[in-house]
C-alpha cells in the first residue's frame, strides 16, 4: 500500500499566532506555507490582511498570497485548484505543505471535498445581488429562511457573500446547500495524510492582540491602501471590497465617520 504524502493545516481565528507558528514548523521541516486566508489572496490588501513580510518570504517559502487583483472573485473552487497545485509542487521539491489561514470553507473542501453543486446561471446570481441590495442584509435573510431555513440560521445577515450564494443555489436548483452537501463530495481534494493544528488562545488575549493588530496597521499605512483601493471604483459587492477594515475607513475617507469611529468598528469587526 502506498503511504501518503502529508499536509499539515494550521487553522486559527485572526492574531491567533497561527502564521507565526507556520514560518517557525517551515524552518524547522523545510516546509512551504501555503495561504487559506480568503483575503490574503489579494495583492491589493497587502497591510490590511498582514500578509507576510519579504523578510518573512526570505525565511521560508510561501505561496498563494497576493496572487489576485482585488477586482477578482476566489471562490472556494478555484483556491482548491491552486492549492493542490502547490501541494503537489512542494512534495515534488521534497518540501512539506503547511497549510495556512482561517478561512474554514478552504480548509473543509480541502480535507473533504466540494459539494457536487452545479454551476449557476449569471442572470439568478445578479438577480439575487441586487434583490440583497434592495433589501438589506437582515431582510434578505428572512426571505432565505422561507427556502433555505438552515443557512438563514446560521449566517448573519452582513455575510451578503454566503448568504447570496445559498439563495442562488436553492432558487436555481430547487435544493439547498446542505442538500447538495449531503449529496456527498468528491472526497478529499488531494491523497494526502492531514494532520490539523488549531491555534485557539484564550478570548481575552486574542481581543488584545486583534486591538493592537489593527493599531499596527494604520501605522502601516492601512489608510493609503484603502484610498488606493478605493481609487479603482470597483463594485462593493467584490470580497476584497468587504475585508476587515476595508468598508470602516472607506466610509471616514468618504466622510461619513471620523477616523476614530472607523477605527472602532474595524477592531469590532475583527
Amino acid at each position: 500500500m502506498t503511504e501518503l504524502n502529508p499536509v499539515v493545516i494550521i487553522a486559527g481565528p485572526t492574531a491567533s499566532g497561527k502564521s507565526a507558528l507556520a514560518m517557525d514548523l517551515a524552518q524547522a521541516f523545510d516546509g512551504v506555507v501555503i495561504n487559506a486566508d480568503s483575503m490574503q489572496v489579494y495583492r491589493d490588501l497587502d497591510v490590511l490582511t498582514a500578509r507576510p513580510s519579504a523578510d518573512d518570504v526570505a525565511r521560508a517559502p510561501h505561496a498563494l498570497f497576493g496572487v489576485m487583483a482585488a477586482a477578482e472573485r476566489c471562490s472556494v473552487g478555484r483556491w482548491l485548484t491552486l492549492a493542490g497545485t502547490e501541494t503537489e509542487t512542494a512534495w515534488a521539491d521534497g518540501r512539506l505543505p503547511l497549510v495556512t489561514g482561517g478561512t474554514g470553507m478552504y480548509i473543509k473542501a480541502l480535507v473533504e471535498g466540494l459539494a457536487p453543486v452545479p454551476e449557476i446561471p449569471d442572470n439568478i446570481n445578479e438577480e439575487v445581488r441586487v434583490l440583497f441590495e434592495e433589501l438589506g442584509g437582515e431582510a434578505f435573510r428572512q426571505q432565505l429562511a422561507t427556502l433555505d431555513p438552515g443557512a438563514a440560521d446560521r449566517l448573519p445577515p452582513g455575510d451578503s457573500q454566503r448568504l447570496t450564494r445559498a439563495m442562488a443555489v436553492v432558487q436555481a436548483t430547487g435544493l439547498t446547500l446542505d442538500a447538495w452537501q449531503a449529496e456527498q463530495s468528491k472526497g478529499p481534494a488531494l491523497a494526502a495524510r492531514f494532520f490539523t493544528i488549531a491555534v485557539l488562545p484564550e478570548r481575552e488575549d486574542l481581543y488584545a492582540a486583534c486591538e493592537t493588530r489593527f493599531d499596527v496597521m494604520l501605522d502601516k499605512g492601512a489608510l493609503e491602501e484603502v484610498r488606493a483601493l478605493v481609487a479603482q471604483g470597483l463594485d462593493a459587492a467584490l470580497p476584497a471590497m468587504k475585508a476587515v477594515g476595508v468598508p470602516e475607513l472607506a466610509r471616514h475617507l468618504a466622510g461619513e465617520i471620523s477616523l476614530e469611529d472607523a477605527v472602532a468598528s474595524a477592531k469590532q469587526a475583527t
